[in-house]
């Protein structure tokens, strides 16, 4: 459950990152409002993004796709009703399951040591043969 947690703190900040952002597009590319009584002297043209970056869409986009990520790991917390008994039994279910997997694992280790002793044996038999071989043809070259 933690890792969700992580997860969901993580998704979290990177939504209030959005929001920066798109709040620091919009100080860049507005103009500055005229208050009444309040004489303000300095540039009243904002930078203006190129007309090909559309950062109103992109952060919409960014922001409601993090939110609905969101969304969905806050979902997938385990809810109150999720009682002690429902989690006993989970935990009784993935016990099992382990331990079946865990007998799966052993006949598999003593399979492939079976094998590995066979395997060995022929490269015993290979190597004497070879031995043998190189021997016999040493003796016939004297």
């Amino acid at each position: 459950m933690a890792d969700r947690l992580t997860q969901l703190q993580d998704t979290v900040n990177q939504q209030a990152e959005h929001f920066c952002n798109a709040i620091g597009i919009i100080q860049q590319t507005s103009f500055p409002s005229k208050f009444p009584n309040f004489d303000r002297t300095g540039s009243q043209t904002p930078l203006q993004a190129t007309p090909q970056e559309d950062y109103a869409q992109l952060f919409a986009q960014l922001i409601s796709r993090c939110a609905k990520d969101i969304d969905t790991l806050i979902e997938s917390l385990p809810n109150e009703d999720s009682s002690t008994e429902l989690q006993h039994q989970s935990l009784r279910r993935l016990e099992i399951e382990n331990q079946e997997c865990a007998k799966r694992l052993d006949e598999i280790v003593q399979n492939g040591d079976v094998l590995l002793g066979k395997i060995q044996i022929a490269l015993e038999d290979i190597a004497q043969a070879q031995l043998e071989m190189h021997i016999t043809s040493t003796n016939n070259v004297f």
